[in-house]
C-alpha cells in the first residue's frame, strides 16, 4: 500500500513515520532560559557527522502552545545539552516528558540533579552517563512550529568506568545501557545486537576468483 502523505491527515502521516523508523535514540534536551531550566526528550534525533561533530534534533510543536520550551530557548540562546538515557533513568525521562506548564522545573520533577557544562549555560543531567555540548549550527523552520536544530557538539562528558580507552575514543557501549524509542509507548533496549562486518571491494573481487 503507499500512503501520499500530502493526502493523509498530519497524525497519520506521523505515525507511520514513527512506527516504522525505529529504534531511534532519544536526546534528552536542558536548555535554559528566562524562566529557567527545562529538560525534555526528543526521539527525533541523531548525530550527522564528526568533521565538525554535528547532530541534529526533529522538534514538533505543541497543538495549543506553539513552539516547546526547548525550542524556544534554543532559538533564543544558541546553547542546549543532550543527554543519553540508560534503562535506569527511564521513569525520569518519562517525567521530564509531561506537559508542565511553562517554568515548572521538570529536573526538580523527576529528582534528577545537574551538574556544570563548560562551554555553554545549560546544566547536564548528572545521573546521565554520556551527555553532549551544543551550540546551534543552523536551524531549519520545516512547517507551522515544526523545526530541524542542528547541533556542533563542543564537548562530550563520559562516566569514567565507561570509558575503555581514552586515547582512541573505545567506549564500553554495551554497558551504557542505553534504550530508544519505538512506537507508541514502548521502548526498546539496545543489547540485543549481532556484529556484521563491511564487505570490502577487494575482498569481494578476490572472492570471486
Amino acid at each position: 500500500m503507499r500512503f501520499d502523505l500530502d493526502q493523509v491527515d498530519t497524525s497519520v502521516a506521523y505515525k507511520l513515520l514513527a512506527a516504522t523508523v525505529v529504534p531511534r535514540p532519544i536526546a534528552w534536551v536542558v536548555t535554559q532560559g528566562p524562566a529557567g531550566v527545562n529538560a525534555a526528550p526528543f526521539s527525533f534525533f541523531n548525530v550527522m557527522g564528526s568533521a565538525p561533530p554535528t547532530v541534529a534534533i526533529g522538534i514538533l510543536g505543541d497543538p495549543v502552545r506553539g513552539w516547546k520550551d526547548t525550542a524556544r530557548n534554543i532559538l533564543e540562546t544558541g546553547q542546549f545539552a543532550i543527554n543519553l538515557v540508560p534503562e535506569s533513568l527511564v521513569q525520569a525521562m518519562n517525567m521530564t516528558a509531561a506537559d508542565a506548564p511553562l517554568g515548572v522545573d521538570e529536573l526538580a520533577l523527576a529528582g534528577l540533579e545537574t551538574a556544570p557544562c563548560t562551554h555553554i549555560a545549560p546544566p547536564r543531567i548528572a545521573q546521565s552517563p554520556v551527555s553532549f555540548e551544543c551550540v546551534t549550527h543552523s536551524t531549519v523552520e520545516t512547517g507551522p512550529f515544526q523545526m530541524v536544530v542542528i547541533g556542533r557538539v563542543l564537548a562530550v562528558h563520559l562516566e569514567d568506568r565507561f570509558v575503555k580507552d581514552a586515547a582512541r575514543g573505545h567506549v564500553h557501549t554495551e554497558a551504557l545501557d542505553l534504550v530508544a524509542r519505538g512506537f507508541g509507548a514502548r521502548y526498546i533496549r539496545t543489547q540485543d545486537t549481532f556484529d556484521l562486518e563491511r564487505p570490502t571491494w577487494a575482498g569481494l573481487q578476490a572472492g570471486k576468483g
